[in-house]
């Protein structure tokens, strides 16, 4: 009989913040994921998106107002696998209902989990994405998110409902004109989130 396989080491925000900056480095569950910098469609939907977003739910120009709406913030929640430790992650977009978060934080980090997250899709993170990442942000109570695929050219919207975890609301492609949760309050033109 051999040795038992020797239980790996879990990483610590510490080996999160020695990943090279270039890189995105997230923790979950005591595994590190360092992957690279968004790709220019990956990176052209976001931004389109947060501008199309943060008009009228952040800066209330033409919309509702009441939005925090950032780019790419860094989200930490307790590791429920090891008390004191964190679990870290960074989606593309998230927004917080004012109403929810008065201001923002002084710290460089978050750690009320938004009500709202987009992540945008490449082919060497959606399996991260959809796997490691949705059931986190259900786990800590994430109302609404968004995945947006810029090669697809596809707007997948889902809505968390309680004991049951996400639930696929819709799927809109390429150039329509759409309403999703929760910023119905405008029509988004998808056509706008595409490289052309």
């Amino acid at each position: 009989m051999g040795q038992p396989a020797e239980k790996p080491r879990r990483a610590t925000y510490a080996d999160l913040e020695a990943a090279p900056p270039n890189k995105v480095a997230e923790l979950i569950r005591g595994v590190l994921h360092v992957f690279p910098r968004p790709a220019p469609r990956h990176a052209r939907a976001a931004s389109s998106l947060g501008i199309e977003i943060g008009g009228p739910f952040d800066h209330g120009r033409n919309g509702p107002g009441g939005w925090w709406i950032l780019d790419e913030p860094e989200l930490h929640f307790p590791d429920p696998e090891s008390p004191g430790d964190v679990e870290a992650v960074v989606p593309d977009i998230a927004g917080w209902r004012r109403e929810r978060m008065h201001e923002l934080p002084d710290t460089p980090y978050f750690s009320l989990a938004p009500d709202w997250i987009c992540e945008v899709l490449s082919p060497s993170t959606e399996q991260h994405d959809r796997k490691e990442k949705m059931p986190l942000y259900a786990r800590e109570g994430v109302l609404h998110a968004w995945l947006v695929d810029p090669i697809q050219r596809t707007l997948e919207v889902l809505s968390l409902a309680p004991g049951r975890g996400w639930i696929q609301l819709a799927v809109h492609r390429d150039a329509a004109r759409v309403r999703a949760a929760p910023f119905e309050a405008i029509e988004l033109e998808l056509a706008v989130l595409w490289a052309t």
